[in-house]
Order: C-alpha cells, then structure tokens, then sequence
C-alpha cells in the first residue's frame, strides 16, 4: 500500500482546496461563525448542511462539487467531539465512500474547530478508513476498469510526531487479513497458504516451522488429524512464525492462534447448500492471527512474538471422521466426536496445546467457530472469552476505543455438564442448541496448559453484508485493530 501522508497543522487556504478534486471536511456539531469562516467556501457548506435540515449529520455525510475550477468533490460531516469510535469509524465509511468514482491520486482530509486531541482522533479514523478502502482486494473479472490508485494524503488540522503509522501498519494487516479470506478455496489450499506464508516470512525475518502431517502424527495430535484424514491431500499442519524483536523489553512472549480451515464441507454433517456457501471465509482467524503479527512486526515492537496457524480442510470422503469417533489429543485427553462440523475446535486444540506449552504470557485465539455467536450478537460485534475473569473490563473497553466491538460471555464450570461423554474424557460439542459458543470455548479452555491467560475471540462479524465501521468490504479482518488496542493501548503486552 504506497500510500504518502502529508500533515499542516493549519486548516487549508482556498489556493490548496482548489488545488485538489477530492476532499473530506469535518468541523463540530454546533457550527460557530468564527468556525465556518477559517475553512475555504465554509459558507456554502454550512448553506448546504441548514438547507438539507440534516439533524443526523454526525451520521450522514453531505456531498457537493465547489464552485472552482476542479469541481472540488467533497465529503462534509459535522460531528459531536464525543461521537463513539464506532459511529465515527462508520462516517469515516460513509465520507471516503463519495469518492470512490472520482478516481482521486490525491485526498485532502481537513479537520477543523476541536481541540488537538480530538482532531487527531477524528484524522486517525478517516486514514484508517481510506486506507481500508484503497486496500487492493482479489477480484477475478475478465474485464475491470482502470482506475487511478490513490498516492498521496493531504491532512489539514492535525500534525503528530507519529506520523499516524500504526494506522498505516494496522490497514496493511487488515487488508492482509481480508485478501487472503477473500480468495476462493481452489485458490488457497493449505499448501497454497504455506506458500503465502513462507514468503512473508522471508520479507520480514520470521522463522518459520511447519509441523506437517508425519510430525503431527509424531506428536499424537489426534484431534487435529481427525478432521484431516478425510482431505484427498496431506498438505494440512500447523505453522509456527516467530518474531523476534532487536531490543526487548519484556520477559515473555504474545502467543497468536487462528483457525485456518481453507474450506469447510462440514464433513459427514453436510452442511446445507445455503450454509455452505461462503466456507472459503473459515480460514479468516488465521489471517486475522497473521494480519496482527504483520502489523506488530511492521511497528518494530519489542517484544516476541508467536503465531501459531492450523491449515487444513474439512473434507467429506470415505476416510471422514464420524460422529461417535473417539480420538485422543495431543495432550492424552480423550474426545467423543458428536459433530464433523464442529471441527473448528478440533485443530485449534492441538494447536492451543503445543503453544501453551512454549509456556507464552498470553495467547489470544482468533476463530469464525460458531453459529451460535452469530444469533446471539448479530454481525456487528465479535464474541468474547477469557480464562481470567479480570481481562474483561480492558476487553470490553478495547473494542469500544478501537471500534471493534466485542462482547463478552460467561465461562462457568458448570457449561461443562453439557459436554460430560459417558465413554471419553469430553464430548467435541453438545447435541443441544443454544449455547455452543460457550460450549467450544470450555472445550478449548481444557488445552491450554500452564495456566496461561488466553483470550479466545469468536468472530460473529467477520463477514458483514455492506462492511463493519471503517471497512467497506462485506469480509471485514475484524481484530487487527482490536488486537492492536488491547495490545498497545491497555498494555496487555507488557
């Protein structure tokens, strides 16, 4: 993403509004003249604003072409200071979205008439939802129009020290995270994926591990081979990256984890047609997992960090594994198979297993693991779990400030009763409906060893018909920016 920022501390004078064809302007709610003034054809705009009677304009963002020489096509929003990280990132949505038919090289951001902390507040959500647009998504038309990729930044306003490059480092992961969801199955086979991966790895000095097939059957990872002795192909394993930073400052390492299933049939529980389709997408912890670590890597943090990603398919064959099936984990525990679709947990157990065992001072797990969360929260936020109860406030609070939304949910012993076997130590999942994103996540917890915190997010909203808050694509990366939050901002890392 060769996108340049350039930042002026002053609003534009009417020699630069001109100069460019595309601007986004944002000033406060409650317009004083002074206010519309300083900004170059203010008076039209606030004519614009009273004559539309827009009473939600911190919600639907006015457009109008300036009476100049260019046309100036703008974007204009006036906001309360307060407005939620999520409200704001979904006007930023809504601004950058005016433009996408201008074919803009260059965009000129002004924020003007709040304090300086709110206005670089306010400019760091409208980057990161034109960067999120301007991401290069995988597309497949025989025909596509040529278009002018956007080059340059204009920001008016605001000038930081930072120069906003956690933003710029949290897009390149989110669109990361998205790309590799949004390639079709045929296209990213775990051996495709490994491929993918491994040339990352190269550009940013990782080191990679692949724990293939012969190891894992080495290392008795049965609940992982379970659900990939259907697959015609023994190209699924689980890779381990590691980066390692120059400088560290911190006594342990971040554990990332993601479920990478590159397609889900359901195996011999056949999904039906309609919730099937889609399946590609059932890899997106993964990248979300590897999107995060390419954002920590890009801002050179220091401290280490792992990702650990389980690839493989869900096939449904002769060799399937079955309903009833009981097969042993990594770590000797014993699990009845009830459901071939719930394989999610399968291969994140062994996974969670072997990377608790390098003994992390966290693991956050990233997977699109059931429909339960889905009818439970909708697509807008993500479901949250933790095996320490004191997370929760900084967990909840981090979704809110970055406006990645999650919620959190109970994880009493009691759920257990629901996933007793009579002939194995667990049961994969109940029969009974209603409560299997709480059930999955009991069941993940028993594989984290070492009483090693964990945060296992369920992401109920990675795929949202129109696009989440700043993103503009339906497949949305939810939880770079998120992880970035709790990581950086609530000091989990530390």
């Amino acid at each position: 993403m060769n996108i340049k920022l350039q930042q002026q501390a002053k609003a534009p004078i009417r020699q630069q509004v001109d100069k460019r064809a595309n601007w986004i302007i944002i000033m406060p709610h409650l317009l004083a003249v002074k206010t519309i003034r300083q900004i170059p054809y203010g008076d039209i705009l606030q004519a614009r604003r009273q004559r539309l009677g827009k009473k939600d304009a911190d919600k639907i963002p006015i457009t109008l072409d300036l009476p100049n020489a260019r046309g100036s096509h703008v974007s204009f929003a006036c906001i309360k200071s307060d407005i939620s990280s999520f409200d704001l990132l979904t006007l930023a949505r809504k601004l950058v979205s005016t433009h996408e038919d201008h074919d803009a090289k260059e965009l000129g951001i002004a924020v003007h008439g709040f304090s300086a902390g709110h206005s670089e507040r306010i400019a760091e959500a409208m980057i990161a939802a034109v960067l999120a647009s301007a991401a290069e998504m995988p597309r497949f038309k025989s025909k596509s129009k040529s278009q002018n990729k956007l080059q340059m930044i204009y920001l008016y306003g605001v000038k930081t020290a930072h120069e906003f490059k956690r933003t710029f480092a949290e897009a390149e992961g989110n669109a990361l995270a998205r790309g590799l969801s949004i390639l079709p199955s045929n296209m990213l086979t775990p051996s495709d994926y490994l491929k993918r991966i491994r040339q990352l790895a190269n550009e940013n000095k990782w080191k990679l591990e692949f724990y293939d097939i012969k190891s894992l059957k080495k290392q008795k990872a049965g609940a992982f081979l379970a659900v990939t002795q259907g697959s015609p192909t023994e190209d699924a394993g689980i890779v381990r990256l590691q980066y390692t930073p120059s400088i560290s400052k911190s006594k342990g390492k971040l554990a990332l984890v993601g479920k990478g299933i590159c397609y889900d049939t359901g195996g011999v529980n056949l999904k039906s047609a309609n919730y099937m389709f889609g399946m590609h997408e059932d890899m997106q912890g993964s990248a979300v997992a590897l999107g995060t670590l390419l954002a920590l890597t890009q801002l050179k943090v220091n401290f280490p960090v792992e990702c650990w990603m389980a690839l493989a398919m869900n096939h449904i064959g002769p060799r399937a594994y079955k309903p009833n099936d009981v097969i042993t984990a990594s770590d000797g525990t014993t699990i009845e198979v009830v459901n071939t679709d719930a394989e999610g947990r399968m291969i994140l157990a062994d996974t969670l297993a072997m990377a608790s065992k390098q003994k992390p001072k966290l693991i956050i797990d990233y997977a699109t693991l059931t429909g339960a969360c889905i009818y439970s929260l909708g697509k807008a936020y993500s479901g949250i779990f933790t095996n320490k109860d004191e997370l929760i406030p900084k967990l909840v609070e981090a979704g809110r400030d970055s406006g990645e939304r999650v919620w959190p949910f109970p994880m009493d012993e009691d759920y257990d009763k629901l996933i007793e076997s009579d002939i194995a130590d667990v049961k994969q999942c109940s029969r009974e409906s209603g409560v299997d994103h709480i059930l999955a996540a009991r069941f993940l917890q028993r594989f984290v060893k070492n009483n090693t915190p964990w945060i296992h997010i369920d992401l109920a909203s990675s795929n949202r018909k129109g696009g989440l808050a700043h993103i503009p694509t339906d497949t949305t990366g939810f939880g770079v920016r998120y992880s970035l939050n709790l990581l950086l901002d609530k000091k989990l890392s530390s």
